[in-house]
């Protein structure tokens, strides 16, 4: 059974002004479709037609299959941004989480700051993430495809970092982007979710 394209959880411009939806449009129906369509043709036939993502992601990983890892991953990792966004700002997670941050990053400004360095830091194309991992909460950057399930660790929410995801609106100023998504896009609900799933 081949994989679909999983709509958008909100309208193409619901994200303006922070993306357009002229990004929007290029991101979700371009570049995520043309790693589904990639990700099917590749496994077509195959043991593993029919499985599910997670399981097609680890096997590529392990038969060192990178154009597949390549696909799979971002068809995953592409499914998981769009819901790391919401048009409807939370401006707090739960006590819980919020707790958490305050003891990993010293409140949210200073998750805020750290994530930012991190989201720009990283070199070319790649994600910044918010994890769980055996010490508690995180921020990471991975590249290209990579995630964090690959490295032990359970992520809250992610920013793409590819170009492609704001040099329409932004240029090169990936800051900007970053500022958006952290002040005014971040899916505070899908964070506490993940936070909550891990612990099950």
């Amino acid at each position: 059974m081949a994989f679909e394209l999983a709509p958008l959880p909100y309208d193409f411009n619901a994200l303006e002004p922070h993306i357009s939806a002229r990004t929007m449009k290029f991101h979700h129906d371009k570049h995520h479709q043309g790693y589904v369509a990639k990700t099917n043709s590749a496994i077509e036939g195959t043991d593993l037609d029919g499985k599910d993502l997670e399981t097609v992601i680890r096997t590529a990983r392990d038969k060192s299959d990178q154009t597949l890892f390549n696909n799979a991953a971002q068809v995953w990792n592409h499914n998981f941004f769009w819901t790391s966004m919401t048009p409807t700002k939370r401006a707090e997670p739960t006590p819980e989480l919020a707790h958490a941050i305050d003891d990993a990053f010293g409140g949210m400004s200073g998750f805020r700051k750290i994530f930012k360095e991190v989201a720009t830091g990283e070199f070319g194309s790649g994600w910044a993430w918010l994890v769980v991992g055996d010490d508690g909460l995180d921020v990471m950057s991975t590249s290209d495809a990579d995630l964090p399930l690959m490295h032990g660790k359970v992520p809250l929410v992610c920013c793409d970092v590819w170009e492609h995801a704001y040099y329409l609106d932004y240029q090169n100023e990936r800051g900007k982007f970053v500022d958006g998504f952290l002040e005014n896009l971040l899916n505070w609900d899908f964070a506490v979710q993940n936070w909550e799933k891990r612990k099950s």
